[in-house]
């Protein structure tokens, strides 16, 4: 063979290996439409990933992207799934099928993924098995066509008076064009196939769109929310935060579709009586509605995860009740409708505080994105020990007995919040006027209240900040101070006190293994 013949007949398989890999995505997510949208062999795996990614890892990557963590994992698998299907086609031979193994490798990868799946069941598989046979029978076919025989050479032995010219295999070009242009329409079907996956979000939009929430009665409304709660300072952080910009960090890589009339609750374990609630059933129950302020375990000294709202919702207390909680338990197990759980101490459940089964958000429905229909919000715990949004199952169980998502991955087994503070203006790094600056942010301690707020320039003396109004101890409380700005470079630090007398720590911890701690700081530049 010469080299111009070898040249396209590379660049042809690298092409197949492409194809085949692709045809392999395909057709497994087009038979996860008839098992499960979780079973799609490319969502299994990435779910995977999310599921054994060490601690450490995780945190710097939610520091460094926040909520577009999960994008850019399902880029970097999508790039790594073209390199290795690049490697497919260029290993692959007609008599050596190297590239087929690696293709079998991956699938095997996919069906560990499949089957470890905390909703798995034994169908789990086929999406991956069976997109693994189409993508290795599409590679063989295509391969095998760039190197189909040319002419027949001569029969042994047969007569010859002159020398004929070798023949050498050569690529059908004819018959690789219409495999692969049939691998490209297997892979286009399965897009058809993925509109009817996203028709049942659809559907759940739908419903959210045309539900009403139950009707709060006067004496179960939240107080209104006072002037005196936001200082008058510009630029300050918002008492309520817009649905749209509150944070969400979960390890739902897809958001699950449940509509009200497929959700269920079952209530079990130690009780004395199991409960199954449905939607009808927990709407004929007496709704609060409740401003709490929630927290994200991952949230860094300064950073940005925390978000106050106007939840509606039942209280978990109630419904634990109805069951009857036997002496010896301690902890709820909560689960998502993707498996995820949470290990929530029973005393903060029932010791009088406002945590609901929520679902309605700051006057609407939940948003998909934040556990429609039915979510979990308990004041004064990270949402990893309590939040558990699309919940459909209670266990009630004791610590000893049981573990949950991320206290398996060595967080801490009870989350209480910890005392935290923030400089929310001026921008960090801007350049001020001399004179008097205002400085304002917001502090939290929930289920505790925040009493008091300090700053200090440089190495200099704290002083007080002017607290706003407490609106509760379930919510976080702003503050703001006016600063006798010097000219030039200054940082200014933090700290907070709750109501207990406990003063904010100056020491730097990470977010593993029970929340972050530390001052917060900025620094600014004064020009004369």
């Amino acid at each position: 063979m010469n080299q111009t013949q070898h040249r396209p007949r590379g660049t042809a398989r690298l092409v197949a290996g492409l194809l085949a890999t692709g045809v392999t995505l395909a057709v497994g997510h087009a038979v996860a439409g008839f098992v499960a949208p979780g079973s799609s062999p490319f969502l299994a795996v990435a779910d995977s990933v999310v599921d054994r990614v060490p601690a450490p890892v995780r945190e710097v990557t939610i520091d460094a992207l926040g909520t577009a963590d999960k994008p850019a994992l399902l880029i970097g698998l999508a790039a790594i799934l073209l390199l290795a299907g690049a490697i497919v086609g260029l290993l692959e031979r007609p008599r050596r099928p190297a590239g087929s193994l690696v293709l079998v490798v991956l699938a095997l990868i996919g069906v560990l993924a499949a089957a470890t799946r905390p909703s798995a069941g034994p169908a789990w598989v086929l999406p991956t098995l069976l997109g693994a046979l189409a993508g290795v029978v599409a590679l063989r076919l295509m391969v095998g066509a760039l190197f189909a025989d040319g002419a027949p050479a001569s029969a042994p032995g047969a007569a010859s008076t002159a020398a004929a010219p070798a023949t050498h295999p050569g690529p059908d070009r004819r018959r690789f064009l219409v495999l692969a242009g049939s691998a490209v329409a297997v892979i286009a079907a399965a897009g058809v196939t993925g509109v009817a996956l996203t028709r049942r979000a659809a559907d759940v939009v739908a419903e959210r769109a045309g539900l009403r929430l139950p009707r709060v009665l006067s004496g179960n409304a939240a107080a209104p929310i006072p002037a005196e709660v936001v200082p008058d300072a510009p630029g300050v952080t918002s008492f309520l935060t817009r649905n749209e910009e509150f944070y969400r960090i979960d390890t739902a890589l897809r958001v699950p579709a449940l509509t009200t009339t497929d959700w269920r609750l079952r209530i079990h374990g130690l009780v004395e009586r199991e409960i199954e609630l449905d939607w009808q059933s927990l709407m004929s129950r007496e709704t609060q509605e409740r401003i709490v302020t929630l927290t994200c375990v991952s949230n860094e000294v300064g950073g940005d995860l925390a978000g106050t709202a106007t939840w509606i919702g039942f209280p978990i207390a109630d419904l634990l009740a109805e069951a009857g909680i036997l002496p010896e338990a301690d902890m709820l197990l909560s689960t998502s409708v993707d498996g995820w759980t949470a290990g929530t101490p029973l005393d903060a459940l029932t010791d009088g505080r406002d945590a609901l089964l929520a679902v309605g958000m700051n006057g609407e429905p939940l948003p998909l994105e934040h556990g429609y229909p039915v979510r979990q919000v308990v004041p004064g715990l990270y949402g990893y020990v309590s939040a558990t949004k699309w919940v459909v199952d209670w266990e009630v169980t004791r610590f000893d007995r049981a573990s949950a998502y991320w206290t398996d991955r060595g967080w801490a087994e009870k989350g209480p919040i910890r005392t935290a503070s923030r400089i929310d203006r001026p921008a960090p790094l801007a350049e001020l006027t001399p004179g008097p600056n205002v400085v304002a942010g917001t502090a939290w301690a929930q289920h505790r209240g925040i009493e008091r707020v300090e700053l200090r320039v440089d190495d200099g003396p704290w002083q007080d900040a002017s607290l706003s109004d407490e609106y509760s101890i379930d919510t976080w409380r702003m503050w703001s101070w006016s600063w006798d700005a010097q000219p030039g470079l200054h940082t200014l630090h933090v700290r907070a006190t709750d109501s207990t007398g406990e003063v904010q720590t100056e020491t730097r911890q990470a977010p593993i293994p029970g929340g972050a701690t530390g001052w917060h700081n900025r620094t600014f530049r004064v020009t004369a």
